[in-house]
């Protein structure tokens, strides 16, 4: 009898030690510094993506980062901890943190969505790796490394999207059709992201609807209707519904912020702080919601080379300065691109929903949200705070409908 109290209080303490895992005090930096490398990013991004798509990792994106810090030294190494505004971590904190961050966020089993992560640093013909790189890379940042001669750009742009491609099974089969400056090392990232929804929508109610990219430009795209209880928010100082979908064991929401009307998004992104949207999620209320949102399958590529270049990253990206000998021993390297891609689904498939609360007249005199003109989201991390997407949709993949003036 003993035996079995001494097993069971063993079996409790392992599960209440589980429960009160925290996270360490730099990847809790790191986690924050990220999510406001997300906003800068994004905001510098949109400068010149007019009518484009985008979507970009900010945790990726400061891991890859953290790869070029593991690479760098001196000057070259220390801006991007600048970039990261994490200058007060010291080195190791810097690759530990992150490393733990991006394992904790990413755990499928633990967050019930699928995320798909694959990194790869090319570098030229004549580039040798040092051992330790390559050891620390793939332990901090699950890096792997190639060759590729970079010069013969047709081989070379084949080759990486047949990586992304067999990596992603299929999901991601174009990272780009042209490489820049030939001559350096090009970071990839290649994903695959397929939200799980707390409550699965019904297959059953799909239909085609039209997407209003403009709006005199519209585009057919099957359409997923659920009603549900969720956080909203109607803003309406601004005209501005914010809607906040949970995902998976609620660990992580996706985030939708979209206009009143069909309208360009500059007026939203000028709004677009992190401030503001906490702010909205703060004013949010759980109430009757009836969504329709577009059910797509999507591609983002962005070469953010010049992107982060512009946030201060500006030595490693400069072939006369960048010290990045870490990598190969000999100060041979700089960073000439960073292939930044991710596909992305968003599908009926989630988890049951709770039957219940039909007839309860909790449901009653919904809210419409009415997901057909572009809009802005995020994929934010409930546990850690972080931003695990950020992006925005304006011509979702569809057959045009009209084109009228």
């Amino acid at each position: 009898m003993w035996m079995t109290n001494i097993v069971a209080f063993c079996l409790l303490a392992l599960v209440a030690s589980a429960e009160e895992k925290k996270l360490s005090s730099h990847a809790t930096t790191l986690a924050d510094s990220s999510a406001n490398l997300a906003f800068r990013l994004y905001h510098n991004m949109v400068k010149e993506k007019d009518a484009e798509n985008i979507l970009i990792s900010p945790l990726v994106v400061a891991s890859s980062l953290g790869l070029v810090a593991l690479g760098g030294k001196a000057s070259t190494a220390s801006q991007v901890k600048t970039v990261l505004s994490a200058d007060k971590l010291k080195d190791e904190h810097l690759h530990a943190g992150l490393s733990e961050l991006l394992s904790e966020v990413s755990d499928a089993k633990t967050r019930n969505t699928t995320w798909k992560i694959n990194n790869r640093l090319y570098g030229p013909s004549s580039v040798s790796f040092a051992d330790d790189f390559v050891k620390n890379s793939k332990k901090h940042y699950n890096y792997d490394h190639s060759k590729i001669n970079l010069r013969d750009k047709r081989s070379a742009v084949n080759s990486i999207n047949e990586w992304a491609a067999k990596v992603t099974d299929g999901k991601l089969p174009e990272v780009t059709k042209d490489v820049q400056n030939p001559d350096g090392a090009t970071i990839v990232n290649a994903m695959f992201l397929k939200p799980h929804w707390d409550e699965t929508f019904n297959d059953k109610m799909v239909d085609n609807r039209v997407f209003l990219v403009t709006r005199s430009f519209t585009v057919e795209v099957p359409m997923m209707h659920r009603t549900g209880l969720y956080d909203f928010h109607d803003d309406t100082e601004n005209g501005i519904y914010v809607l906040s979908m949970p995902l998976g064991q609620k660990q992580a929401s996706m985030i939708i912020i979209m206009p009143y009307l069909m309208e360009p998004l500059a007026r939203l992104e000028k709004l677009l702080t992190r401030k503001q949207v906490d702010t909205w999620i703060s004013k949010s209320e759980s109430k009757a919601v009836a969504i329709s949102l577009p059910k797509i399958a999507m591609e983002f590529s962005h070469n953010l080379q010049k992107h982060l270049a512009e946030l201060g990253l500006t030595e490693a990206v400069d072939k006369s300065k960048a010290d990045l000998s870490n990598i190969s021993g000999k100060k041979d390297l700089y960073l000439s691109n960073v292939f930044h891609a991710s596909a992305l689904e968003l599908d009926v498939k989630g988890n049951p929903f709770d039957t219940s609360i039909y007839g309860s007249g909790k449901l009653s005199n919904p809210k419409l949200f009415y997901v057909d003109h572009p809009f802005i989201f995020l994929v934010k991390d409930n546990k850690t705070n972080s931003i695990l997407y950020i992006g925005r949709v304006v011509k979702p993949k569809g057959d045009k409908v009209r084109d009228e003036l």
